[in-house]
């Protein structure tokens, strides 16, 4: 019997020294690791990573819905007349339709404690009216400060002061396979919020119907619908890291990819409209194309990526660096280029008079040229909203058509395109000598009606030219404003 009782004594004994050895050695205490990328932001709380268990995503997703609004718009359309001549016959004619209200609705971001928002500009092009509404219900009317067709961003502002908002990240810091959280409010869905990763950067899917359109888009899984747009894409430390823009399906509703505006480039672009009211456009002065194998192959390329370039226009900012057709873009700054929108990213967040290092190769070597940038009218100075004038827009300078020309075409009226610049109608492919003899079905006579037509436009609105070669030749083109 004391042997029984020995060895039992001795058993909890190993036991207990066991267990002690244990916790001392092995076992560690659980650590929570708190990143707090916000901290001293007032209206903000800090968004949680825990080591021990995983993401959580339950801070950002507070943080973000707080600072998600719904866009709302009206605009008066009237309605096309399609008349029925059977209809006409036996009651008469219909009586004119008058003007309708549409109305759309998107999401947006608030930005900023005094009320800046962030949106598309698709949300809200052509808008009589803007209210938006917050996620505690309350409602406010928006004015509009400024568009950016070639980013699809539009800067909107409300009154009042502490409101919620989020903090920019930079988004050259995303990860492919990075969890992400799209907040907006599909289908009138207020404040709904859907995961996934970032599964590809830098994506160019030809949506924005603008000629200077940048397109470096983060593509994610996170479920994106129709509503979403103009909504906030965040990290889990709940920082905006893009705008939701667009999504890839055919038949109008999620399918499995959605797109959103990196956040530095909307940084840039909203900044640019709270000082000047008009984006600082920077261009490189050149025509360019993807590298592809076949290239590769046929013009005997040093290099797999990069971005080719097939042209640089006269007096451009590449040209006068000492850039030539023919060399490969392969690093602006420090950043590598491997793809056209990864340039057009790069210098999309410049302004002109803006110093770049541009590295090239050319036949094997690599070279670097220092680039001042220009705007769209080849200077390095900031365009106002002022010097937005038509004549600015189309890029050239304008001569009413001679007495002895009109007669000889058999025309009552017409401007000639004397010397193009760097605008819309190079862009479009327009060439000098072109006769302009209507604008939007307008007619046109002189300069100064060529100037008041376009300059009535809104950004994003269509431009249709009607007119002659010097031959008689009648031809049109059509592009953006």
């Amino acid at each position: 019997m004391k042997n029984t009782f020995r060895i039992l004594g001795l058993s909890l004994l190993g036991g207990v020294v066991t267990l002690g050895l244990y916790v001392l050695f092995i076992e560690q205490p659980k650590e929570v690791t708190i990143i707090n990328q916000n901290a001293g932001v007032p209206g903000l709380r800090m968004a949680a990573y825990d080591e021990q268990n995983g993401i959580n995503f339950t801070d950002a997703a507070e943080l973000s819905v707080n600072a998600v609004v719904h866009v709302k718009t009206a605009a008066q359309r009237t309605a096309p007349q399609f008349n029925n001549p059977l209809e006409e016959l036996f009651f008469g004619a219909p009586r004119a339709r008058g003007p309708q209200v549409v109305t759309g609705s998107g999401s947006g971001v608030i930005m900023t404690q005094d009320g800046y928002i962030i949106t598309n500009n698709h949300v809200i092009n052509g808008a009589d009216k803007i209210s938006v509404t917050l996620n505690d219900n309350r409602e406010f009317e928006a004015t509009v400060v400024g568009t950016d067709p070639a980013t699809d961003i539009a800067l909107l502002k409300i009154s009042g002061n502490d409101f919620p908002y989020l903090t920019f990240s930079n988004s050259d810091e995303l990860r492919l396979g990075e969890w992400v959280l799209a907040v907006g409010n599909p289908f009138n869905l207020t404040s709904t919020v859907t995961a996934g990763i970032v599964s590809a950067m830098g994506r160019n899917i030809n949506i924005i119907p603008d000629q200077a359109a940048i397109e470096s888009f983060i593509q994610t899984d996170a479920a994106v619908n129709p509503g979403n747009s103009g909504g906030a894409l965040v990290n889990i430390r709940g920082q905006l890291v893009g705008i939701n823009t667009a999504i890839s399906s055919n038949r109008g509703s999620y399918v499995g990819y959605s797109f959103a505006v990196p956040s530095n480039i909307v940084k840039k672009v909203t900044e640019d409209l709270m000082e000047y009211g008009v984006v600082q456009r920077a261009f490189l002065g050149v025509s360019i194309a993807d590298i592809t194998q076949q290239m590769v192959e046929e013009l005997g390329l040093e290099v797999q990526s990069g971005v080719f370039i097939t042209g640089t226009p006269e007096s451009g900012a590449a040209q006068e660096a000492g850039i030539k057709r023919g060399d490969v873009i392969v690093k602006v700054g420090d950043r590598p280029v491997k793809k056209a929108s990864e340039l057009q990213e790069a210098i999309g967040r410049q302004r002109p008079g803006d110093r770049v290092n541009v590295v090239v190769n050319r036949k094997g070597k690599e070279r670097t040229f220092e680039v001042v940038l220009r705007n769209k009218q080849g200077e390095t100075g900031p365009v106002t909203t002022a010097k937005e004038t038509g004549i600015d827009i189309l890029g050239a300078t304008f001569e009413t058509l001679p007495q002895p020309q009109k007669r000889e075409l058999g025309i009552a009226n017409g401007v000639v395109v004397r010397k193009l610049q760097d605008g819309a109608l190079r862009r479009a492919k327009v060439p000098e000598g072109f006769i302009i003899i209507k604008i939007n079905n307008q007619r046109v006579d002189d300069p100064e009606t060529l100037n008041k037509i376009v300059s009535g436009l809104s950004p994003g609105d269509g431009i249709l030219i009607q007119g002659l070669h010097p031959n008689g030749k009648s031809d049109y083109f059509a592009f953006g404003r």
